[in-house]
């Protein structure tokens, strides 16, 4: 089992208040985030950008897996995820990750197109979150 941690740190009520983000790995080391990270686009980390990172990260390597196993080759993938933090009743809910991938390499289009799928679903990020997942892939 792999276990890994990530920590935050807050100080204040919720509007003016501030925080930080560090990771195990130290790739985030005391990573300021606040309302104003979150809501009005100042600079600064907030979760849903965490999540998103975490999302893309995830389905590349699970569809790295899933080319290989289908024969591809020379494989390059550049994956963006746009994390949708939306109104519900009182409060917000994560309602969707879209995943915007592109691939390049040898294989065929429509195993390639089938993996992609398959690792939508597959990798564990995909399966933590509670929310529609889409994925629009270009073969280039």
């Amino acid at each position: 089992m792999i276990h890994k941690h990530a920590s935050a740190h807050w100080e204040g009520p919720i509007k003016e208040g501030k925080g930080t983000i560090s990771t195990q790995s130290g790739a985030l080391d005391a990573q300021p985030y606040g309302f104003n990270t979150r809501f009005e686009g100042k600079p600064g980390s907030n979760p849903e950008e965490l999540i998103g990172a975490a999302h893309a990260a995830c389905f590349s390597m699970a569809l790295s897996l899933e080319l290989e196993k289908v024969g591809a080759s020379d494989v390059v993938i550049d994956t963006k995820a746009i994390v949708s933090l939306d109104k519900e009743g009182d409060g917000f809910a994560i309602q969707k990750s879209a995943l915007t991938c592109t691939v390049q390499g040898k294989g065929d289009e429509a195993a390639i197109r089938k993996a992609a799928e398959g690792a939508k679903v597959g990798c564990p990020v995909s399966k933590a979150l509670n929310c529609e997942i889409t994925l629009d892939l270009t073969i280039a």
